[in-house]
């Protein structure tokens, strides 16, 4: 058994496939449902938001991190990821990874696929809210300001990913 205890996670790390929704847009309905039972959010909002995507609506994305068919990362590109910082877009959301899947770089890996499609789009920068510290900012993101989520008590820290520069590339794959 692997060290995450999931009986149903892969023995060999790294063979997992990462696309996006337009890859694979028979997935929608999964996914949706996959990041309703996720984030509490309604599976008809993230359905709209799919749909929007798949049928040309918007350019903002949706890509998962599939181990066979199964689906155990995921994250989305939306306009805003409710907060009151409506200049602030678009924003990454919904980012997950199975609990048997983390430490394996599922999240950074999505994370990267995005940016490289979002910059091949020319969207540049990005925007997410997040109460986690560290990991993120590992990935080149940065602290911009803290933010009020909507109906939420407590604000969340609102991350940029700067504009994209040679001089800030670190390898050669994120050129």
């Amino acid at each position: 058994m692997n060290k995450h205890n999931g009986a149903d996670a892969p023995k060999i790390p790294g063979d997992y496939a990462f696309i996006t929704l337009r890859e694979k847009p028979d997935l929608a309905d999964g996914a949706a449902a996959w990041f309703h039972e996720k984030w509490g959010v309604p599976k008809e909002a993230y359905l709209e938001c799919m749909s929007d995507y798949l049928t040309g609506k918007t350019g903002n994305g949706w890509y998962l991190c599939l181990d066979g068919e199964r689906i155990v990362g995921g994250l989305g590109v939306i306009e805003n990821d409710f907060h009151d910082r409506k200049d602030l877009a678009p924003n990454v959301c919904a980012v997950y990874t199975e609990e048997a899947y983390r430490g394996r770089g599922i999240a950074r890996r999505l994370l990267d696929l995005t940016v490289r499609d979002m910059r091949a789009k020319g969207v540049s920068p990005l925007y997410l809210v997040t109460d986690h510290t560290g990991f993120y900012e590992r990935c080149g993101w940065e602290f911009l300001c803290m933010a009020q989520g909507d109906g939420e008590p407590e604000n969340v820290a609102l991350l940029r990913l700067p504009p994209f520069s040679l001089a800030r590339a670190k390898n050669p794959s994120q050129i």
